[in-house]
């Protein structure tokens, strides 16, 4: 079979696939009152299993078990706040995307804040290292005809690199002052 053939049945039988899962989700209760209620309680919580989508957002069998059960617990006639605390009493503070300053977040929330100030102490101590270098001393004289007849040796071995060459010509031009 072709290429081109393989290509266009596994089009064929790729396109019903991908067609159903670019459908929007459809609600899953007669209520939009309490549907309206659900997304915007799932978008302040996280899935636990994605970790960076939020519940609304996720289509993980974790998060789409935890919306049917979070609207059981609306039906149920349970406020906002306590099915909060019921997904907190079960997953902690983790299933909610800002959770409380308390104690046990302190390096959440603090741990930004500190990551900056060690980024601006590095980057002030490297700054004051750098100015505060000596310069290194003058080559002697010496060294520098040492380098320059060395350059010169080597220019002699490959008589058309511009590097060896144009440094020789440098070191000899130094040598000279």
């Amino acid at each position: 079979m072709s290429c081109r053939l393989r290509l266009l049945v596994l089009a064929v039988f790729l396109l019903p696939v991908l067609g159903a899962a670019s459908l929007p989700a459809t609600p899953n209760t007669d209520d939009p009152a309490l549907e309206a209620r659900l997304n915007h309680l799932a978008e302040d919580l996280r899935c636990v299993v994605c970790q960076n989508e939020s519940l609304a957002e996720s289509r993980a069998s974790l998060a789409l078990d935890l919306r049917e059960e979070i609207r059981e617990m609306m039906r149920a006639g349970l406020t906002d706040d306590a099915v909060v605390e019921s997904l907190v009493a079960r997953y902690g503070d983790f299933v909610l995307y800002r959770p409380p300053v308390k104690p046990l977040t302190y390096v959440l929330w603090g741990g930004p804040l500190a990551f900056l100030l060690i980024g601006i102490a590095l980057a002030l101590a490297t700054l004051h290292r750098r100015r505060t270098l000596r310069p290194q001393a003058d080559v002697s004289p010496e060294a520098l005809r040492e380098a320059a007849r060395l350059l010169r040796s080597d220019h002699s071995r490959h008589p058309g690199s511009p590097i060896a060459s144009g440094t020789a010509s440098r070191l000899s031009h130094q040598e000279e002052r």
